[in-house]
């Protein structure tokens, strides 16, 4: 093992997943490596305390990497190749479309000797939803292609099976490559405690941004759907409404601010009262995910889950015949989505059961502790 301390350069697209996301993992990187961060500008001060603390070294853009810009994304291009140039990391680890594609294409122009992206999921370029940009998805799709090939220093890290299937089936990818395939981003059991679920008072929660994929209008009309039989029960949401190019019409995001079918709580720095508080988690997403965090989140915290049987969502699972955790809903059902909500409201004894079932679960194939290692090895840092 070589027990010099490397220079690790990480890049993403907003500073809020450095810590939330990718916390844990830079904890352990700079127990033996020198790391640096490329990140949007960073608008919270505690992720900018923390990252002192750790002692990495941060470098702000102006990246966005929700939308579609020549000219920002070309000052990005620039700005890392200076950056690289200046820096000269021995592993370069980007995550997300953008850092992913221009951090690999900028890494192997500078001659990095490792390179390991990772995509967290392939979002709307690999889905069949038709109002997408098309020209945006196949430009993205060929850059994919052209930043992941031809470098033997390149190892490609994906979040579940479907993904990098997905990539070889397209031809964005080849068998010759490296490529691994890790539990999504884990979650921390310490962070997130197991509580038991309230079956007297029920309630659903979901946590997402308002974009279409993500299913927030099949929540919505579920949720309208079943409080029309059980008006008792309560419909929550966690989430930004950002500019985007899937965001929901401004005529759902009234009804879910005005009318009494929803909740709406808006963004929160911290999720975990709100799950604690709910009983259910709820997550009808075919965005494309990588593993959803908000269902590992809930299973954490000892939460049955409804999700969809779609890419990423459908590792959060768990069925056997010891048991299961939650249930699979195909892609855009709303009355399935309901049904299975009145399942839960019908069968409280199962929101206990598949809550712990879930916890178990969680321990066993997600936690936090469990991805790093696998990362690290990855990165060749260990």
């Amino acid at each position: 093992m070589d027990n010099k301390r490397k220079n690790v350069l990480i890049a993403c697209d907003s500073s809020h997943t450095l810590l939330e996301f990718r916390g844990k993992l830079i904890e352990e990187l700079v127990k033996g490596n020198n790391v640096s961060v490329f990140t949007p500008k960073i608008s919270r001060q505690q992720v900018r305390d923390k990252l002192e603390s750790l002692k990495v070294t941060v470098y702000e853009n102006d990246l966005n990497g929700s939308n579609v810009s020549i000219f920002s994304d070309l000052k990005y291009i620039i700005q890392l190749y200076q950056l690289i140039k200046e820096t000269k990391p021995d592993v370069f680890f980007p995550y997300t479309f953008k850092p992913v594609i221009y951090g690999t294409m900028v890494a192997k122009l500078c001659r990095i000797d490792c390179i390991t992206p990772m995509l967290t999921g392939l979002g709307y370029n690999f889905t069949d939803s038709g109002k997408k940009n098309k020209l945006v998805t196949a430009i993205t799709k060929m850059l994919l292609k052209f930043s992941l090939r031809g470098n033997k220093g390149i190892r490609i890290i994906f979040q579940n099976q479907d993904d990098y299937l997905k990539l070889l089936k397209t031809g964005i990818i080849g068998r010759q490559q490296q490529a691994f395939v890790v539990n999504g981003s884990g979650v921390d059991l310490t962070h997130y405690d197991y509580s038991i679920p309230d079956t007297l008072n029920i309630s659903f929660l979901m946590i997402s941004r308002l974009i279409n994929a993500k299913g927030i209008r099949e929540y919505y009309e579920a949720a309208k759907s079943v409080r029309h039989k059980y008006p008792e029960i309560k419909f929550k949401l966690i989430g930004s409404f950002d500019n985007n190019i899937d965001a929901i019409t401004l005529d759902l995001y009234s009804k879910i601010l005005f009318d009494d079918t929803l909740e709406y709580i808006g963004s929160v720095d911290d999720v975990r009262p709100y799950i604690k508080n709910a009983s259910i988690v709820v997550l009808p997403s075919y965005y494309g995910e990588g593993v959803p965090r908000c269902i590992l989140e809930g299973m954490a915290m000892g939460r049955a889950v409804i999700t969809c049987d779609s890419v990423g969502c459908r590792e959060t699972i768990y069925n056997s015949a010891e048991g299961r955790n939650g249930f699979l809903v195909p892609v855009r059902n709303v009355s399935a989505l309901a049904s299975k909500m009145e399942y839960y409201i019908n069968h409280t004894t199962d929101i206990i059961s598949y809550g712990i079932n879930g916890r178990h679960f969680a321990k066993e194939k997600f936690d936090v502790n469990l991805v790093n290692a696998e990362m690290l090895k990855i990165m060749n840092v260990v």
